[in-house]
């Protein structure tokens, strides 16, 4: 039997469901869906996933019989609809589009008003009776297929028509007159002839096919390698590409595109959301060439279409029972629906939109937390600007992607990425965002956009990614040839710092302080659910109360690594470790170690309090000494100064402790075996501090933990060490104290030989970074 490689959507004939993204892709697969639920989609037909990986299998050849497939199907297309592909009387226009089995917005390719030559576009102008909406067909048709197909940069046409409109003096494409428009498709032919040497194609079946191949090579740009990498998507799978006829937001006033969201994407409200143009087509909307008009005055400028299109959503979002995205044109007052799928959302919309989907009843619990994915839980954290900062506001735009940041201005992705290598914090500033800057966007702290709205690509990519986006700031002209910008009267230069706001919209000169942002009830709630299915306890790291209390406010179960050396890199702590460390007699070191005590004994006291009722487990001190000691001449000429030694003494004395690798050697539990009362003191603190606790009635589980064991005798000797202090202090306070002490398992060695450590130990804890750079000999 032949392989089928295409599938009708769009009548009684329908093939595909949403079930077969995998094989249609996720516009090919909804399309079909909607068409079954009777909703008005364009009809058409996808050419399958496994067609473009046959192409590329076969060093881009398409595969046998697919082109007679596409034949058959456009002439069922033509029957349906009564009109004829390449006709010069009543012509039949296509648009091809790209469609992933998960939604890369904006990565691939589409083209537009296929089938328009010098001959079709007159027979359109006819058909119509307005030849004004024809030559802007053909004229965007010239420049999205010399841009897609010929590689001709957009820019090129778009410097063309800005060009025109300068010497017109007008704003907006709408205002060509048609002997403009005709003056401009002659000069984008010509500039596809000065640039590849030949005509632009005339044959609407040779445009189709340059198309479809073209589509399918989408697949493998930059750009979208760039997307799969960030988002972990293969690069095997393929796109399918979807054949559409043609429906028209470009008719003029009873016309109009757009952009919807069933809730609102950035902040989870169910509430209808969403843009569109009226007199425009699809990509002048996500493109964010103009920015458009809010969805709620569509309910004024075409009433019952505005109502329509409330039934159709919510037709949709109780059908797929998630919030949806639409892409959606009107065309002479009649509305279809051109593509559906699961809208992109910010963390804290993903956790709103899933919990009052529960409360609904349109999902279960486990369903609503399998809606939020884990890599995008970050965002919840996203840094907010502190409401005490003085703010001085430069302009004012759309808040299209919360949080706030701050960093320097640059205004191309390669400079963004450049500046990013160097650990510098940059803003992207783009007149408009295209998918070609995803990779200086994904370096970027957030974006900032002249053009463009809530739905433009720089919007939906930014809340994809949950960088901070404020787009349509109509105060913003950008030049990027000379790297400067102006927000109405001020003039800013590349490197100057800008602050933005991507929840109210607004951009601050300089760069403001920011601070953490808070929890919502809802990020507790749907952490309170997980806590309900999960079958495992987690655990947190925390160094500092701060840490720890943190943790409790996300669920923790408990600390399972608190590490002391970092509670000695407080400025004053250090000196006083350092001292201890070059010291020559016992005398000044046991005098340093008695200071020490109190300020370690503090930390545990502060972090077993917020963890009261979670057992901590704290690790002994780790890292070779000579991690604590100073590397520059003068920090080393100052501690001798302190130590009233000589420097020269004391510089020898730091080069013979270091380590030639730091992760090995002199370091974990063989410190507390050549220096004992190092970890004599850590113990006396941490049990000093459970006792004081529990005699106050505080339920304290501490656990202490010995680092880098090699050998079942050097757990033994630390073990009995630490017993015998714990023991010490349990008599002198007469308070009982349930403590464990366990070993960390971070050498081969110590994995093969866990048995016998497990007869001394009371716990173990897995130390993967050093397990597999000791075990694999790779860098962590």
């Amino acid at each position: 039997m032949t392989q089928k490689y295409i599938y009708a959507f769009g009548d009684e004939n329908t093939e595909g469901n949403a079930e077969m993204k995998n094989l249609l892709g996720g516009k090919g697969a909804n399309l079909a869906e909607m068409a079954s639920l009777g909703i008005q989609v364009p009809p058409g037909f996808t050419i399958s996933t496994e067609a473009c990986v046959y192409y590329f299998k076969h060093k881009n050849t398409l595969p046998p019989k697919l082109w007679s497939e596409v034949l058959a199907c456009l002439k069922n297309l033509e029957q349906g609809l009564g009109r004829k592909f390449g006709d010069t009387e009543n012509p039949l226009l296509v648009a091809v589009r790209s469609g992933a089995r998960v939604s890369m917005p904006g990565m691939m390719d589409t083209v537009l008003n296929l089938g328009l030559n010098d001959s079709t576009v007159k027979g359109l102008a006819k058909s119509t009776n307005n030849e004004w909406f024809a030559l802007d067909s053909y004229r965007r048709f010239i420049a999205m297929f010399g841009d897609v197909v010929l590689g001709i940069p957009g820019e090129r046409f778009e410097a063309l028509l800005a060009k025109k409109k300068l010497k017109r003096k007008i704003e907006f494409d709408t205002e060509f007159t048609s002997q403009e428009l005709k003056a401009l498709i002659k000069q984008f032919k010509t500039l596809v002839v000065r640039t590849t040497q030949e005509e632009f194609p005339e044959d609407s079946m040779q445009q189709l096919r340059m198309t479809v191949e073209a589509v399918f090579n989408s697949w493998n740009t930059e750009r979208a390698r760039t997307y799969r990498r960030l988002n972990g998507i293969p690069h095997e799978w393929g796109t399918a590409v979807t054949v559409q006829s043609m429906v028209f937001g470009n008719m003029g006033d009873t016309s109009a595109t757009g952009v919807a969201f069933t809730r609102n994407p950035a902040t989870g409200e169910k509430k209808f959301y969403g843009e569109y143009m009226i007199n425009a087509q699809g990509e002048d909307v996500v493109a964010g060439i103009r920015t458009p008009n809010s969805i709620e005055k569509l309910e004024q400028d075409m009433p019952q279409v505005y109502q329509t299109l409330v039934k159709v959503y919510q037709k949709l979002e109780t059908h797929y029972k998630d919030m949806q995205d639409l892409e959606f044109t009107i065309e002479d007052q009649k509305l279809y629906l051109l593509q559906t799928r699961a809208g992109k959302r910010t963390a804290a919309s993903a956790i709103k939109v899933a919990i009052d989907m529960v409360n609904e009843g349109l999902i279960s619990k486990r369903e609503a937390l399998m809606r939020v994915p884990a890599n995008q839980l970050d965002q919840i954290f996203h840094p907010m600007i502190d409401p005490k900062a003085k703010l001085k506001l430069l302009a004012k735009g759309l808040g299209a992607s919360p949080g706030a940041a701050a960093g320097k201005i640059v205004f191309t992705p390669e400079r963004a990425q450049e500046m990013a290598e160097k650990k510098e914090k940059v803003i992207l500033v783009r007149t408009e965002t295209s998918p070609e800057d995803i990779h200086g966007m994904s370096v970027s702290q957030g974006i900032l956009t002249a053009r463009g709205g809530m739905t433009s690509h720089a919007a939906v990519v930014a809340r994809a990614m949950g960088k901070p986006c404020v787009s349509g700031v109509n105060a913003l002209e950008v030049n990027v040839k000379r790297k400067k910008c102006t927000l109405g009267n001020i003039q800013l230069k590349e490197l100057d710092s800008i602050t933005l706001d991507g929840t109210t919209g607004q951009v601050i000169k300089g760069a403001v302080p920011l601070i953490q942002s808070r929890l919502t009830s809802n990020f507790t709630r749907m952490m309170t659910w997980a806590g309900e299915v999960r079958s495992l306890q987690i655990r947190a790291n925390a160094d500092t109360p701060h840490d720890a209390l943190m943790a409790r406010d996300f669920g923790a179960q408990g600390i399972g690594l608190c590490r002391t050396e970092h509670m000695f890199f407080d400025e004053e702590r250090i000196s006083l470790v350092r001292k201890m460390i070059v010291a020559e007699d016992g005398k000044v070191r046991d005098e340093v170690l008695k200071k020490l005590l109190p300020i370690q004994r503090g930390d545990f006291t502060e972090i077993f309090k917020v963890m009261e009722g979670f057992p901590v487990t704290v690790r002994l001190l780790d890292p070779p000494l000579h991690e604590f000691l100073p590397n520059s001449p003068a920090e080393i000429k100052n501690l001798a100064k302190k130590m009233k030694v000589s420097p020269g003494a004391l510089g020898k004395k730091i080069e013979n402790m270091k380590e030639v690798n730091p992760m090995l050697g002199h370091r974990g539990c063989r410190l507390g075996i050549t220096f004992p009362d190092i970890y004599r003191m850590q113990v006396r603190a941490i049990v000093e501090a459970a006792c004081k606790l529990v005699k106050r009635g505080v339920k304290i589980f501490p656990e202490i933990m010995v680092p880098l064991v090699a050998h079942v005798n050097e757990f033994k000797v630390v073990r009995e060490l630490i017993m015998e202090v714990a023991e010490e202090v349990v008599q002198k306070t007469g308070v009982p104290l349930n403590y464990k002490i366990g070993s960390m398992i971070e050498l081969p060695r110590t994995a093969l030989m866990a048995d016998e450590i497990a007869v001394e130990a009371d716990f173990f804890s897995f130390g993967t970074n050093d397990l597999t750079q000791t075990a694999f000999g790779l860098s962590r």
